[in-house]
């Protein structure tokens, strides 16, 4: 007896366990179809900072409805969260003006938010260097989690408390459709069925409709990370995001100030040729995830990327770290590469195959932080209603 679904979910990662989550709240039988024994890709590969204040408008109210849904998971089961807020470390005037002026702006969206001079920056934050911070944004409801557990507790948390039929190590290859059913076949040839099939690829694009993605409006992002090792008594609490994420993130595009002082950037710098900006997260053992940096490719030629670090980066990183904070130690535990895919020209790619086949990956960026929120809304537009 093949198994029957009203909605079968390809792939485990943030996107797809959100949209299993709310349709499993509205009373569906769903069910979650994994190549992996957990999800190992992008939805782990992060630093576990929840941080709508960095989006526009629009997601950073998606984001800010993850906020509300992580909450509410984590008062029923543990999910790696601490509510320790987040902020925006000003490196010079451009970008304290930059956050005077997104605090307003918050103030208008009634997104809570706090200017905090650099005295009390440097009070909140043990290392942090005065010759770097100018002042502070901060962010009280922003959340963190460790990011290669949270996504797991939360499917446990599905499968255990909620119903989620949950298929690891299960590869989809085939998804057809006879009258009102759709039929999934894995590569060991079991059979499941649903009336929908939602497919959330990440960035694996040879397995199912290939020939849509080859047409896509999709690239492949690259992004180096570093493990440092735990800091012995040194607390960094919450989300650090420094002068260049001011100068990156999309919440900022909204400032009257913002077009002009980018202008004035240099094109040449290593943080241009590299897409870096300088994240802090500290982990619960003390640890510190330190990065990120961003090498682009069109979709077709995303081995071009290959998956070798590239020193020059992680050096490069490191030394502006150093600029911000006073670490105890800096010695590197690990260092890897995630990967992540995202639309040149909109905000997430969705396809339909036919009115029961949806495809839906290339967030970029924002999945951890406002998948749960958008897959509220989007999950109703895969059921039709």
């Amino acid at each position: 007896m093949q198994p029957q679904y009203d909605l079968l979910i390809v792939g485990g990662g943030v996107l797809g366990t959100f949209h299993a989550y709310h349709a499993i709240q509205k009373g569906l039988r769903v069910a979650i179809l994994e190549k992996d024994q957990l999800p190992q890709g992008s939805s782990v590969q992060n630093f576990g900072q929840i941080v709508p204040s960095g989006m526009d408008a629009t997601w950073q109210q998606y984001g800010r409805k993850s906020l509300e849904i992580y909450k509410s998971i984590q008062a029923q089961f543990d999910i790696s969260l601490r509510q320790n807020g987040s902020v925006y470390l000003a490196s010079d005037e451009e970008e304290m003006a930059l956050l005077e002026e997104l605090a307003g702006i918050n103030r208008a969206n009634d997104y809570p938010s706090q200017l905090l001079t650099a005295r009390e920056c440097l009070q909140r934050y043990e290392g942090l260097l005065a010759d770097y911070c100018r002042g502070g944004l901060f962010f009280p409801e922003e959340i963190t989690l460790e990011p290669r557990v949270a996504l797991h507790r939360i499917l446990a948390f599905l499968i255990e408390q909620k119903g989620l039929h949950y298929y690891p190590q299960t590869l989809a290859v085939a998804v057809e459709t006879s009258g009102t059913t759709c039929k999934v076949t894995a590569s060991d040839k079991r059979i499941f069925q649903a009336d929908q099939v939602l497919i959330c690829n990440g960035y694996e694009f040879q397995a199912l409709f290939p020939e849509v993605y080859r047409e896509a409006d999709l690239q492949a992002v690259k992004l180096q990370m570093i493990l440092l090792e735990q800091q012995p008594t040194q607390l960094i609490p919450g989300s650090i995001l420094t002068g260049l994420s001011i100068r990156r993130y999309e919440s900022f595009r909204e400032c009257p100030s913002y077009a002009a002082i980018k202008a004035k950037e240099d094109p040449d710098s290593l943080a241009k040729k590299w897409s870096v900006h300088i994240l802090f997260k500290q982990t619960t053992d003390g640890a510190i995830i330190l990065g990120d940096s961003h090498e682009y490719a069109d979709v077709n030629d995303r081995e071009s990327l290959r998956i070798e670090i590239k020193s020059a980066i992680n050096q490069y990183m490191m030394e502006e770290a150093a600029k911000i904070f006073d670490l105890q130690t800096w010695n590197i535990r690990e260092t890897w590469v995630g990967m992540y895919t995202q639309c040149k020209a909109k905000d997430v790619f969705q396809e339909k195959i036919n009115d029961q086949i949806h495809l839906l990956t290339g967030i970029g960026g924002k999945g951890m932080t406002a998948s749960a929120g958008f897959a509220s809304e989007n999950i109703n537009h895969i059921l039709g209603k």
